[in-house]
């Protein structure tokens, strides 16, 4: 008997416009002691699946037929009392955005031992023990000091990490993650998806693992599962899917897995479309994106961090002899050239998202500087003196749900920065403006009267870049920019970056945990650690002969993908 079945299962989301069916008759198992992976784009219904399993769909969803059984027993259509026994006790679920699943006015500490206590019997005083064990088991330095802090003084990868703390305190039988290394590093993704196999081994745990890394899909999973645009489309052993597709669609999103072999001067794209809706090309030459203003060479390296230092309170206290501190970047120093693209990996928690909110300006570091085209902007002083600067340096944030006003329609997220700088001489112009990018982020112009929380996690982080895009920055921060993506979109949006590079000289600072996507996207790379930059590369130098001893073990922990190739 499967430990989780699956028979003809169509979900809808119904509207005013009409029924959607995100999920149309899926069929699966997940037997003990298996871990199968769910792959395909992002809006293909993979995340769909695992929530409308425990009963979470987002209002108005709903399983329109089919049946879920769980160990024999039908949990599809239970009472919400009868699910919660089965949620955390049972199912213990690991959901992709840390930020929005944690309680931020609970210590990490008080969400722990609150699940424990909940789905086992355990005394108070074990319940915490329990606690700090799963923290270190996921990775999570200083345990039981890191426990006592809430979530926002946790990085987002930490947070990650937090999450599936929790999913794993109740000791379910089956775990449901929804992509949960998206926000991690390869030595900490290592530690945990060896901890989920190691469940998986000696508990008889199953897992569903709902993933766009085809890596970790090819290192981890026993089956592996292809959906697309609600219909799975091929079903059966890793080794085979990956290795043999029987389907069109699979082929073509293999051949697009990043290499990490050899750098390519184009990401392959997902060939396979039934339909209209992919990306649009780009001539940047005579688009709106090529006509900025500020496109003139400057003489020497366009962006200079000196010696920048910052660390966070930890433990405030009125004495400053009793407060603790965490040191997020110690003495960091490094150069950008005009045009370069310039990549910072590193274990999360290791400062490299700080260094990047230090050059926007939302972090004033504690001493150092950061020079933009020979101008000091820590030693700016007035906003309307920054203003100019802020239009020439864009961010792309890691959590595209947090990053967008929830209330604002997309048209109008992206038009935000346009009308903030004065950048078109009508609004009809800015609508034309805000319609293209959409076209070329492959969401489409309609897309523009929906609100945030109608998209998947990877269509809100195109939506994040289109909005960078807005104000023709000449550099742009990328804070793990592909994160949420799977590999099709992010082949489409790295391409996209790259042809604005090539074309107007854009200049990136380019952050990620995926070192295959570094290693085709970066000229140089700065290797941090703990608040401090160990290394500085050229990009094939570091993944060739990588001279510091962490660098090298990054490099070693690099998840090999075992499937067809592309001739590229």
């Amino acid at each position: 008997m499967a430990l989780l079945e699956v028979r003809d299962l169509r979900i809808e989301y119904p509207s005013r416009h009409g029924t959607h069916a995100a999920v149309k008759s899926l069929s699966f198992d997940i037997q003990r002691g298996e871990i199968v992976g769910v792959v395909g784009e992002s809006g293909a219904g993979k995340s769909t699946v695992g929530n409308a399993v425990i009963d979470l769909l987002s209002p108005p969803g709903r399983i329109a037929s089919g049946d879920v059984y769980l160990d024999g027993e039908k949990i599809s259509g239970l009472s919400p009392e009868a699910i919660r026994r089965v949620r955390g006790s049972r199912i213990g679920f690991i959901f992709q955005d840390p930020m929005t699943s944690l309680n931020p006015l609970f210590t990490v500490e008080q969400q722990l031992v609150e699940t424990i206590l909940t789905n086992l019997n355990v005394s108070q005083q074990e319940a915490r023990q329990r606690a700090v064990d799963l923290m270190e088991q996921v990775g999570i330095p200083e345990p039981a000091i890191r426990i006592k802090q809430y979530p926002h003084q946790f990085s987002g990868g930490m947070r990650q990490r937090v999450v599936i703390a929790i999913a794993l305190a109740g000791e379910p039988d089956l775990i449901i993650a929804d992509e949960p290394t998206t926000a991690l590093d390869v030595s900490i993704q290592d530690q945990i998806l060896n901890l989920i196999r190691q469940l998986c081994v000696e508990k008889n745990v199953g897992c569903m693992l709902v993933t766009h890394d085809m890596g970790v899909v090819s290192n981890v999973t026993d089956r592996v599962a292809v959906m697309y645009r609600g219909d799975l489309v091929e079903f059966g052993p890793t080794a085979k899917v990956l290795g043999d597709p029987d389907h069109a669609y699979t082929r073509s999103l293999i051949s697009a897995v990043p290499r990490s072999d050899i750098k390519l001067d184009r990401f392959p794209l997902v060939s396979y479309i039934e339909e209209a809706g992919e990306m649009k090309s780009l001539d940047i030459k005579n688009h709106w994106l090529g006509q900025s203003q500020d496109q003139r060479q400057y003489d020497g390296a366009l962006l200079q961090v000196k010696n920048v230092n910052l660390r966070f309170v930890t433990k405030d206290s009125l004495f400053a002899s009793r407060r603790q501190y965490i040191q997020a970047s110690k003495d960091v120093s490094f150069e950008i050239r005009e045009g370069e693209t310039f990549g910072l990996v590193g274990e999360s928690g290791s400062g490299k998202s700080t260094i990047a909110r230090v050059i926007a300006g939302l972090y004033p570091p504690d001493d150092g500087q950061v020079v933009f085209e020979g101008i000091d902007l820590t030693a700016l002083e007035s906003e309307k003196a920054r203003r100019p600067l802020r239009r020439q340096m864009q961010m792309v944030f890691q959590n595209p749900y947090t990053s967008m006003n929830p209330r604002m329609k997309v048209q109008d997220i992206i038009a935000e920065p346009i009308r903030f700088h004065h950048l078109t001489e009508n609004e009809q112009q800015t609508k034309t403006i805000v319609a293209d990018l959409l076209d070329h982020v492959g969401l489409g112009a309609a897309s523009g009267v929906k609100y945030p929380h109608e998209f998947s996690g990877g269509q809100r982080q195109r939506i994040s870049i289109a909005r960078a895009l807005a104000t023709r920055p000449r550099f742009l921060i990328c804070d793990e920019p592909t994160s949420a993506l799977d590999v099709s979109v992010q082949a489409q949006i790295l391409n996209l970056l790259k042809d604005l590079q090539d074309e107007l000289g854009l200049t990136m600072l380019f952050i990620s945990h995926d070192l295959p996507v570094i290693r085709q996207m970066c000229d140089r790379i700065g290797v941090m650690k703990k608040g401090e930059l160990l290394e500085v590369a050229p990009t094939e130098q570091l993944f060739s002969a990588p001279q510091h001893e962490y660098s090298q073990q990054l490099i070693s922990l690099m998840p090999e993908f075992k499937g067809l190739r592309s001739a590229g």
